[in-house]
């Protein structure tokens, strides 16, 4: 193994230094040494904690609508439309019977029946008893252990106490309510099955080169973005845990399990409807978005209504933009038409993102994501940039009113930032740090932190070399983040500054791993870095809501607000998307708003320039190493003493020598 600065260790200190704990409060203790873990992850922490707490506001709710609003919402955690389009066609046609609950417009093909069904759904119709007095069918509603709506519909079996989160909700319906519910059951199958002859006949049109180019972009798809589920029916579609039937962290590429992979030596007609429009489904996302779009759906049905509904949203907000040829509306839900939308949307998105901040939501209890268009920056949000500019101003040498003026006045002299600069060994090391501690403060923060590269000299020298796999060999000590928590954010570790330390210490190394995880990302698709697992580096700045359920670092370290900021730097002529970003939590309180993000997306930007300044320089010639922000840094700036162990940080030590 190699250093940061590519100077080689002896295997014997490699191995020792492996040995020894690297969380703050235990420098210099060998690692998994104490009795017990310091914290002991709660049962029902995160995800089975919040689905408990929504059944018992579903359950006292007064009446059926009330209920489902708390159970389509998660109690307020998620947009409602969600949780509706997860419903299979059965349980979204009982809603719809029962209560009017729906998540698109009438399809045009569906006729004047359509229509009329509509209308009879504004009245529900479970109030009324049968001719008898009693119900004509007695339902169920509960919430299932993944958190969607279970129904139990007419003539399906009582819901399994196995599969849910408390109780059921018992839902007498009416024979108004069965007839309502036939007529919706029977259009819908009517529309799917139309839907699953189309999306045939436009797989047979591709030929087998085509299809085989599909199945190819969609399986590089799960395996380089973020963990999705999706659903067709009962059937599930997923990258993430429970049974994989994707390519992703489980499934290896080329595994037989992954559902893609099936499909690739199989004749068209032997495909089921479900896998032709999961390769259709997945083409249209792709095409209209990149990668990331997919997320957008994650947590629905994944059918060709719902990617219609999405391509409408997206087409209405691009469209809101002024200047450039507006996007007309798909001629039809036919896979053709939704294509040309798709091919047309990825055109728009070029221009709307040169003139309007994109950015997206992230829904952490489902893992929704759907993307936004961002007003103009207003009073709030230079307000927030004007706060970072007062202290910096005083904590650097640049001079400048306003950040961009700041950005100006680093560009016209870098030099400094090769050069050591107050408690740090460089100046770029200083204006990071003093970034980000202006930004927690500013922004009202618990916690701010960026990331970047250790070494720009090796990063150059392997670049000049055309070194691919040299790059993709480093490990994750070969990146820092700097992460700066407010004094304040102790109240959430127990009031203990070395517990904050240790959960500033996790989040930084996190961070390592995504520097890690997306740097190859940028690298050309030779054999070295196709093998090497990464993703698609982002590219769009998102505002996370309640992250702290499922992810168990999140959950840990009470991630519940963020944002993240990530911004391109060159270095040796080569783009480096999401080479480093700007990140801001909160662990409670109010969320992050877009005028927040827009003000983030200007602070980002200015380290940014300064770290490709700072590239600049290493070309020239110019040694620059970050040796700051290791795990005995974190706990000198966040706790003022030494180590809980003796002697210094092993990394401290090392460098040292």
């Amino acid at each position: 193994m190699k250093d940061p600065a590519g100077r080689h260790e002896p295997r014997r200190a490699v191995n020792a230094r492996k040995r020894m704990s690297r969380r703050p409060s235990r420098l210099g203790t060998p690692a998994g040494s104490t009795a017990k873990p310091d914290r002991v992850r709660e049962p029902d922490a995160g995800f089975p904690g919040l689905l408990k707490r929504v059944w018992r506001r579903a359950a006292e709710a007064a009446d059926l609508p009330s209920s489902l609003d708390v159970l389509l919402t998660l109690d307020g955690h998620v947009p409602g439309d969600v949780q509706l389009r997860a419903l299979d066609c059965a349980q979204q046609a009982a809603l719809t019977a029962l209560c009017g609950l729906t998540w698109h417009d009438p399809d045009p093909a569906d006729g004047p029946a359509a229509e009329a069904a509509a209308t009879r759904a504004e009245e529900p119709a479970d109030r009324a008893p049968g001719p008898s007095g009693a119900p004509a069918f007695l339902g169920e509603i509960g919430l299932a252990a993944n958190g969607r709506i279970a129904v139990r519909i007419p003539g399906g079996r009582p819901l399994d106490p196995r599969d849910l989160i408390g109780g059921v909700r018992r839902v007498p319906w009416t024979p108004t309510a069965l007839a309502a519910y036939r007529q919706e059951l029977a259009r819908t199958a009517e529309r799917l099955a139309r839907s699953a002859a189309d999306c045939r006949a436009w797989l047979a049109a591709q030929g087998p080169g085509g299809r085989d180019a599909l199945l190819a972009q969609a399986g590089e798809a799960a395996l380089r973005t973020a963990p999705f589920v999706l659903y067709q029916e009962d059937k599930q579609y997923t990258n993430f845990r429970d049974h994989n039937t994707l390519t992703g962290k489980t499934l290896w590429p080329g595994h037989p399990d992954c559902a893609l992979n099936a499909l690739r030596q199989l004749p068209l007609d032997l495909w089921s409807d479900h896998d032709t429009q999961l390769v259709v489904c997945l083409t249209l996302l792709i095409r209209s978005g990149g990668f990331g779009r997919i997320e957008e759906a994650n947590g629905t049905q994944l059918t060709v209504d719902h990617v219609a509904h999405t391509l409408e949203r997206v087409r209405r907000g691009y469209n809101a933009v002024p200047g450039g040829e507006p996007v007309p509306a798909a001629a039809s839900r036919r896979v053709a038409d939704l294509h040309d939308l798709a091919t047309a949307l990825h055109e728009r998105r070029r221009a709307v993102g040169r003139s309007t901040q994109l950015y997206r939501e992230i829904h952490g209890a489902l893992m929704h994501k759907a993307e936004r268009v961002a007003a103009a920056p207003g009073a709030a949000a230079r307000a927030r940039q004007d706060a970072v500019v007062e202290r910096l101003r005083t904590k650097l040498p640049p001079a400048g009113a306003t950040l961009a003026e700041l950005g100006r006045a680093v560009a016209a002299a870098p030099g400094w930032l090769a050069e050591p600069h107050g408690a740090f060994g460089t100046g770029l090391e200083s204006l990071v740090h003093e970034t980000v501690a202006a930004t927690a403060e500013a922004f009202d923060a618990d916690f701010a932190m960026s990331r970047g590269m250790r070494s720009l000299p090796a990063l150059v020298r392997a670049l000049r070399a055309r070194d691919w796999a040299e790059i993709c060999d480093w490990d994750i000590t070969h990146f820092f983040c700097c992460v700066v928590p407010l004094p304040r954010a102790a109240d959430h570790f127990g009031g203990s500054p070395a517990a904050l330390a240790d959960a500033a210490w996790a989040m930084s190394s996190r961070m390592q791993y995504n520097s890690w995880h997306f740097v190859a990302g940028n690298l050309p698709p030779v054999p070295e870095v196709a093998a090497r697992d990464h993703f698609v580096p982002p590219t769009v700045p998102d505002i996370a809501f309640h992250s702290d359920q499922h992810h168990h670092g999140h959950v840990h370290n009470n991630v519940r607000f963020s944002i993240r900021s990530p911004q391109p730097v060159q270095v040796g002529g080569r783009r480096f998307d999401g080479f480093m970003d700007l990140r801001l939590l909160r662990c409670a309180g109010d969320p992050f708003g877009e005028q927040d993000l827009l003000a983030a997306q200007q602070v980002s930007a200015f380290i940014a320039r300064a770290t490709e300044l700072a590239a600049q320089l290493v070309t020239a010639g110019k040694e620059l190493e970050v040796t700051a922000f290791d795990s005995g840094w974190h706990w000198e700036s966040i706790t003022g003493g030494r180590t809980a162990a003796s002697g210094p940080s092993p990394d401290h030590a090392r460098r040292a020598s």
